[in-house]
């Protein structure tokens, strides 16, 4: 099948690992459409550029750079603030991190279905993680049905939209072998809270990322500053 004759899905594509391999599996189904948020995060240029070479990887027609420099004026997170440091990686942890940016997804979602409504979509793929993320609330499955309700309510009575987390109950590990198996571009994704240039691999993103390459038994291929063993 033609991709253009597919249905459209909207992807919230960060440039990350998660992002990277729902956008392959959205690709399996549907014509991509590739949302990026730029929100004054540390790292908003490097991850910019991934997006980029994620979207020319799998050639997206439509894509859209959305402008949320809002949370930096909000602060509250580590990533937006500058005066908050960004915790060093405690996988055992069970509190809440100071990454988490307050109430992100939901903005995000909120922008992807104006979009979707425009587009004519009729799904939105973010890439969610619960069970192996960092304990962020806005990542829980519960969060993304009761969205889903409300963007029901929301929108025109034709529009019909369906949020997708597909890999939501993954392990990270499990979404590395994920990825390896529809050939995402993992090579090109970054995961660092920190760094622009070579990963940290000392904060919680890096720690998750590098744990799941790891515990899969595949070698990750982006560089490190210094790469320890977390399994």
């Amino acid at each position: 099948m033609n991709n253009n004759s597919k249905n459209i899905a909207v992807v919230a594509v960060s440039g990350g690992l998660d992002s990277c391999v729902t956008a392959a599996v959205a690709n399996q189904s549907y014509q991509l459409a590739f949302a990026h948020f730029n929100y004054g995060q540390r790292t908003e240029q490097r991850e910019l550029i991934a997006f980029k070479d994620i979207a020319d990887f799998y050639d997206v027609k439509y894509r859209l750079v959305i402008d949320f420099s809002h949370f930096s004026k909000i602060g509250g997170s580590s990533l937006t603030d500058y005066n908050i440091e960004v915790s060093k990686a405690n996988l055992n942890s069970k509190e809440i991190p100071t990454s988490y940016v307050p109430f992100r997804n939901a903005n995000i979602l909120s922008a992807c279905v104006s979009w979707a409504e425009v587009l004519g979509a009729n799904s939105i793929f973010i890439g969610a993680v619960y069970e192996d993320s960092s304990g962020y609330p806005d990542c829980r499955p519960e969060f993304f049905k009761a969205f889903e309700s409300m963007v029901d309510l929301g929108t025109k009575p034709e529009t019909k939209i369906k949020i997708e987390t597909p890999i939501i109950n993954l392990s990270k590990s499990e979404i590395v072998i994920l990825g390896k198996q529809l050939n995402a571009p993992l090579h090109l994704t970054w995961s660092c809270y920190i760094n622009n240039d070579i990963a940290c691999g000392t904060c919680d993103s890096c720690a998750l990322r590098l744990r799941g390459f790891q515990k899969a038994g595949v070698e990750d291929p982006i560089s490190y500053k210094i790469k320890p063993s977390y399994i």
